[in-house]
């Protein structure tokens, strides 16, 4: 049976979800709780607002603030406010994009699960205990190099403050890569999950047709994704703007390399089936990441003993898990 759905892991620190479409993983979402989410509903102090602006800054109990937009006038500062938040918060190299949020009267609603937020939009959802074979590690892969490979080339992508940029690079004649690249690059659009502002360097075409027919091409590999875009332009470069609500696997990933390897290594050692303790050997930054909290989870869902070993040797994404004598 070829599946068409959202199957969803709960993992310890993070949720994990691939949308497989025809048997095969298309999509990817990865979720951190903790933060503000979108879909969240819940009552804040506006810190600051410009005179005559609609715009301001609120901060919940939490301690997380947003920014807000579309304020009535009847708002005032250090008055509390009832806020639903639209974009979580994004981690960009040398700053952290802060949520958005705007007033509502909607009643109050704790931030949504992983599986909430593709229920609430309408998504077929499958919860798994594990998702299938090496899917996961792939895609993580991706996002960890920010590359992928195919034949004739490579794309490489960039998560900048201005936005996500992807060059694509390769050896056979600019035409020809430009077309082989457009059916790997919809697929990492939506493997990495890359919403918000993307650039897209394609090889420059100084022939107005062959742009066409790449513009073309990539069109069509993107029709049912809803974006907008701009034509290619006489440097290949081409921009695409999406609906952005929560942070792609690449933001996450790039931005807390660290607690992401904690993260891979915790679902890793879910994996180990022979019998004994636990030992994970991480990378000492690895180490600090995995908090009390997420050894006591691992040890609770595995009922073992939980020992980790510190390796200045090892890559940050390099840590693995074994089973070790009791």
């Amino acid at each position: 049976m070829r599946l068409t759905e959202w199957q969803v892991e709960p993992g310890i620190g993070e949720d994990r979800a691939i949308y497989y479409a025809g048997g095969q993983p298309a999509a990817a979402r990865l979720h951190w709780g903790g933060g503000l989410t979108a879909g969240q509903v819940e009552d804040a102090v506006l810190l600051a607002r410009a005179s005559q602006s609609t715009r301001g800054t609120a901060r919940f109990a939490s301690g997380e603030e947003a920014l807000v937009d579309r304020l009535p006038r009847s708002a005032q500062e250090g008055a509390p406010i009832r806020l639903e938040i639209i974009r979580s918060a994004v981690s960009e190299t040398g700053r952290l994009k802060r949520a958005q949020a705007r007033p509502t009267d909607l009643p109050l609603r704790p931030a949504p699960s992983l599986i909430e937020s593709l229920q609430n939009a309408g998504e077929t959802v499958r919860l798994v205990r594990q998702l299938p074979g090496r899917d996961w590690e792939d895609i993580w892969a991706e996002a960890w190099s920010g590359s992928c490979d195919f034949p004739g080339g490579s794309l490489h992508f960039s998560p900048t403050p201005a936005m996500v940029l992807i060059d694509i690079d390769g050896a056979l004649p600019p035409r020809d890569l430009g077309l082989a690249a457009v059916q790997p690059l919809a697929r990492a659009i939506g493997r990495l999950d890359l919403r918000g502002s993307i650039g897209i360097d394609f090889p420059t075409l100084s022939a107005k047709a062959d742009r066409k027919v790449v513009d073309d091409a990539f069109a069509r590999a993107l029709a049912e994704w809803p974006h907008e875009r701009t034509a290619m332009n006489g440097f290949g470069f081409v921009q695409i703007v999406a609906r952005m609500d929560h942070p792609s696997l690449l933001h996450r990933i790039a931005n807390a390399r660290a607690g992401a390897a904690a993260r891979l290594v915790l679902r890793r050692a879910e994996g180990v089936k022979e019998p004994g303790a636990l030992l994970l050997t991480v990378h000492p930054a690895v180490e600090a990441a995995l908090t009390p909290a997420w050894r006591k989870e691992l040890a609770r869902r595995t009922g073992r003993e939980i020992r980790v070993k510190a390796d200045p040797a090892l890559a940050l994404e390099g840590g693995f898990a074994q089973a070790v004598p009791s």
